[in-house]
């Protein structure tokens, strides 16, 4: 990829921000209209003091005398061009900022939206920390460009014009400026090749630090536990290092580009005073014709910057576009049908023959088949490594089987379109999930049909009303990051009560009550059995108290469904399963006397 970049960077740094003016036509036309008469300006302003140098300085040194109404036409004339040039330079920045701003939060909401519809198959393959460099750092890179973009199309405007305008005034200093300007350019195509591979791996590196570091705080608690603070800090620290020394190469590579680019006008004034001292001793062009041409050069090197400005920007925009592309052309993600589940109430659920692998692994499911009957609770029991939350994501369709049906009320999931399925099935997985937000915010999550009195309701079928009547704000309590100020079975049973809170027909429940008391867990479940219209009820369990509250179990070995019944009847019959459910009952007993 970093070959490929560095051969055609130009062109596809190009095609970027012709993409980008497609998108912002309107504003990018405010900025290049603003930049191109501030550049027309820039030249009458080169002809205007010309004249004044040519027509009255001079004249006034060797007459002695100068004109009042004169100078105070000349004065008229530069603060209109004045008043003129900053209404273009307020043009220009308003849409290059305006631009610039909206690309990025377009393509920052293009990419959120992409990572809210691809399977979560395809985030465990990406770190967290990258993810978010490509919504932040490499949107932001993409785009850096557009700021000077109106600039440069204005500066390319003013040199066109320049260039006819030395024609016009004298030949020989245009032939000048024709060798000086391809330089510029010739210069930037090769500076633009020899940047790009640097960018490209400095933009990865960023990414990488980035998810070294979110992995890092994510495990403060277990770094920290283990004394591994200095381990961590070498382990970044590697990181950085390497990015300081990519970054590093950028600067060095562009410290020596810019100060070229500076000279190169200069070059061409002092060429222009040199030839035109000499012209104007052999009368072929005047003072008035010497000072415009020199002043233009002069006001001609800061502009041309501009276009340098952009092309030093171009790897690094490429870098980061490509990154984002990857993103929005990310392929895996799950099509919905536009039919709904029929009926009202608990839904029953069938696993028909049902077979999965994870990527290019082995299965882990072997053509599972089972049902879980309206309003009945079923019951996944099975050592670790046996399938069962795989089966509770295939059951809510976060991925879909490699082979079998799953079927809500005879309905496929991938015919239910997207809200059908969301109002119909809920999961709680094994590790809850608190936003920084208020109790209110998670549990509604600014559904707007769920009322207080629905929040309320939800957190009584949770056993989790009495700690929220308690805190400070009740359901305004802000719970801070993750739920921090709560304990961890507080934090299951407030994201119990939001998947309720939406009344869904089929709960599957991943070990989703492990922290909390087991009289509190047989609460919760009790309660979802007995309320009225209530849901068909999927759970992972472990706790023998747990496993007797369900209708029917499934047993499961290796990603097998081996043995089917009640508890009592598994108990009996099926020495594995004895086995492994006193083996949880032995080691939760443990577990309490240690505590």
């Amino acid at each position: 990829m970093a070959d490929r970049a560095s051969r055609d960077v130009l062109g596809q740094g190009l095609r970027v921000l012709g993409r980008a003016i497609r998108t912002e036509p309107r504003l990018f036309a405010l900025g290049a209209v603003g930049s191109s008469v501030f550049g027309i300006l820039a030249i009458v302003n080169s002809y205007v003091v010309g004249a004044v140098i040519g027509h009255v300085v001079v004249p006034a040194f060797t007459e002695h005398r100068a004109g009042a109404g004169t100078l105070g036409l000349i004065a008229a004339a530069f603060i209109g061009i004045s008043v003129l040039r900053v209404a273009t330079i307020f043009a220009r920045r308003l849409g290059a900022g305006y631009m610039q701003f909206r690309l990025q939060a377009r393509y920052r909401r293009a990419v959120t939206r992409r990572y809210l519809a691809l399977p979560p198959s395809w985030h465990q393959r990406h770190a967290t920390g990258t993810l978010l460099s490509n919504a932040n750092s490499d949107v932001e890179a993409a785009f850096v460009p557009i700021a000077p973009l109106p600039f440069a199309v204005g500066t390319i405007v003013m040199i066109v014009a320049a260039v006819a305008s030395l024609f016009y005034t004298d030949w020989v200093l245009a032939l000048v400026g024709i060798t000086l300007f391809p330089a510029l350019f010739g210069l930037n195509v090769l500076y633009s090749r020899r940047m790009s591979p640097r960018q490209i791996r400095a933009q990865r590196l960023r990414a990488r630090v980035s998810a070294v570091a979110h992995e890092s705080f994510d495990g403060a608690l277990v770094v920290k536990t283990m004394g591994r603070e200095a381990d961590e800090s070498r382990r970044f620290g590697v990181h950085v290092a390497e990015l300081r020394d990519a970054l590093i190469a950028v600067g060095r590579l562009r410290g020596l580009f810019d100060p070229v680019m500076d000279a190169l006008p200069s070059v061409g004034t002092l060429s222009v005073l040199l030839l035109g001292a000499w012209r104007l001793s052999t009368g072929d062009l005047t003072v008035a014709e010497l000072v415009t041409v020199a002043f233009l050069f002069t006001v001609l090197a800061f502009p041309v910057r501009a276009i340098g400005w952009v092309v030093a920007e171009l790897p690094r925009s490429v870098a980061g576009w490509e990154r984002v592309q990857a993103v929005l052309g990310a392929e895996g993600d799950l099509a919905y049908g536009s039919a709904s589940a029929p009926g009202s109430g608990p839904a029953g659920a069938a696993f028909d023959r049902v077979s999965f692998a994870y990527a290019e692994g082995p299965r882990v499911l072997h053509e599972v088949s089972f049902t879980v009957p309206a309003g009945r609770t079923v019951a996944l029991v099975g050592a670790t490594g046996s399938g069962k939350s795989t089966i509770a994501s295939l059951a809510v369709r976060l991925v879909d089987p490699a082979e079998g049906r799953i079927t809500v009320e005879g309905v496929e999931l991938p015919d239910l379109s997207a809200p059908a399925l969301a109002a119909t099935t809920a999961l709680v997985p094994q590790i809850p999930f608190v936003f920084d937000d208020t109790v209110r915010g998670n549990i509604t999550l600014d559904r707007e049909d769920l009322t207080d009195d629905d929040a309320w309701a939800a957190l009584r079928l949770a056993q989790a009303d009495g700690f929220v009547a308690k805190l400070p704000e009740g359901l305004d309590t802000a719970v801070g990051e993750r739920g921090t100020s709560l304990s961890g079975g507080q934090r299951q049973r407030l994201t119990l009560a939001r998947a309720l809170a939406g009344h869904p027909r089929l709960l599957v429940l991943d070990d989703a009550t492990s922290a909390v008391d087991p009289r509190v867990e047989a609460a919760i479940l009790g309660a979802l059995r007995e309320r009225e219209a209530g849901a068909s009820i999927l759970v992972v369990a472990y706790r023998r108290a747990t496993i007797a509250l369900a209708d029917e179990v499934i047993f499961l070995e290796h990603g097998r469904v081996v043995a089917t019944g009640t508890h009592h009847e598994l108990m009996a019959s099926v020495p594995a399963y004895n086995e492994l459910v006193t083996a949880y009952e032995r080691a939760e007993a443990e577990n309490e006397v240690n505590a």
